[in-house]
């Protein structure tokens, strides 16, 4: 039995050489770009290093959820799964490319609230993929009302978000790199 290759497409690998540099200029992960477009490890290498000037980064990608549940990334995550799920209800788009709309929001979100987003488009990308694998979740808050992540297993009828409940040393750092909430 023999397996027909399907011809290389022009068009479709333009498509993702583009992809791949919007990417890169997001500050994805090789990892990432290999795992979002159909290019070889050699082309995203090189492609990589002509648009960033640089060497992609070694190392795993972040893996554990727990990251998102902590006060600071949790508000962090929180807007921006927010944003990323009004744009997949708003708006019919390739997974990816929601990912890099709500996370170029966010970006543009925290740049004009004056605060250094804890999110690198990396972590933003894991935390699409946690919730799509129901790892992690979104819980309302008891007394704002606002969705936030959480943890599946949380007790919904009891959740009060970081913003209502911060914890007693939250905002005592110099970068401490919250949200403010204008009452």
């Amino acid at each position: 039995m023999t397996t027909v290759a399907t011809p290389k497409s022009i068009v479709n690998e333009s498509k993702d050489i583009t992809r791949a540099v919007a990417l890169i200029g997001l500050g994805a992960r090789l990892q990432v770009l290999e795992s979002e477009t159909n290019l070889s490890y050699e082309r995203l290498l090189r492609l990589y290093k002509e648009v960033a000037g640089k060497s992609p980064s070694k190392g795993q990608l972040p893996f554990s959820t727990d990251w998102f549940l902590t006060w600071q990334p949790n508000i962090h995550a929180s807007l921006y799964v927010n944003i990323h799920q009004y744009l997949q209800k708003s708006i019919a788009l390739d997974d990816i490319d929601a990912v890099m709309k709500a996370y170029k929001l966010y970006a543009e979100q925290m740049q004009a609230s004056g605060v250094e987003p804890l999110l690198t488009f990396t972590r933003a990308w894991r935390l699409s993929k946690f919730m799509d694998a129901n790892m992690l979740t979104q819980t309302k808050c008891t007394c704002c009302g606002g969705s936030f992540v959480t943890d599946v297993y949380e007790n919904a009828r009891h959740y009060v978000c970081g913003l209502c409940n911060p914890p007693a040393r939250a905002g005592k750092g110099k970068a401490d790199g919250t949200l403010r909430v204008q009452h």
